[in-house]
């Protein structure tokens, strides 16, 4: 079974790079405090390597 993370918004997008807030809105995530499940797997880990400076990622089963 594959496994899903659960990622969270914790800090805002007001001045970040462009690229960063667009790798956030793909992900679905827009104001501080969103949240969104993503499948696991290498694209997924890619973007939040790039933003994981402003999220928090759990894995669920």
């Amino acid at each position: 079974m594959a496994k899903n993370l659960r990622i969270k918004l914790v800090k805002s997008l007001n001045g970040r790079h462009d690229k960063h807030i667009a790798t956030a809105y793909s992900l679905g995530l827009h104001k501080i405090g969103n949240e969104t499940v993503q499948p696991d797997n290498p694209q997924t880990r890619g973007k939040i390597a790039k933003i994981g400076y402003l999220v928090s990622v759990t894995e669920e089963d």
